[in-house]
């Protein structure tokens, strides 16, 4: 899993909380200090917000949707796909 986020983001930490639960590493991307890579992130997403996700291939997005797919219980499912 791949999350673009910045040291300050309080959304950032709960996605990295959820995702800890469910025993996955996590590839962050701290585009606070690199504006390239902050650039990468809003040409891949279209958004200029963090934190933004990848589950592979898959864009979920952010915080918000992320804990939609586990409400939803379909994101164990991605997971395991990816």
């Amino acid at each position: 899993v791949l999350m673009y986020s910045t040291r300050i983001c309080p959304y950032c930490r709960m996605a990295e909380r959820l995702l800890a639960r469910k025993g996955i590493a996590l590839e962050e991307v701290l585009v606070d200090d690199n504006p390239g890579r902050r650039e990468e992130m809003i040409r891949l997403t279209g958004r200029t917000s963090v934190p933004q996700i990848f589950v592979g291939p898959h864009h979920v997005g952010g915080y918000g949707e992320l804990a939609e797919l586990e409400r939803d219980g379909k994101l164990d499912t991605l997971l395991k796909r990816a």
